[in-house]
């Protein structure tokens, strides 16, 4: 397969924050630009949305789960079980 250079013009702070997106999703901004351009290819529409969760999203969803979990049954956890699970989760 040939490949091809793509030039495009864009803001200099916008730049540098794609950088840093991608680089938290963990690839560049070539394979980012790619993977756009076959999936529009492909669905011929713009398709997918790409997010990157922070801690805080993560830590923020395991409480509603456990509070969904607390206010749907009767089972209840000592302060040392809630210790070990978020650390578990933390790493």
């Amino acid at each position: 397969m040939e490949s091809s250079n793509l030039s495009v013009r864009v803001d200099a702070n916008d730049k540098k924050s794609f950088e840093q997106f991608c680089a938290s999703v963990g690839m560049n901004v070539s394979t980012a630009i790619n993977m756009f351009i076959k999936a529009v290819l492909r669905e011929q529409k713009l398709p997918f949305e790409i997010c990157s969760k922070t801690f805080d999203d993560t830590v923020y969803e395991k409480l509603q789960e456990a509070e969904s979990e607390m206010n749907h049954t009767c089972k209840r956890y000592t302060k040392e079980e809630i210790l070990e699970s978020m650390n578990k989760m933390i790493g």
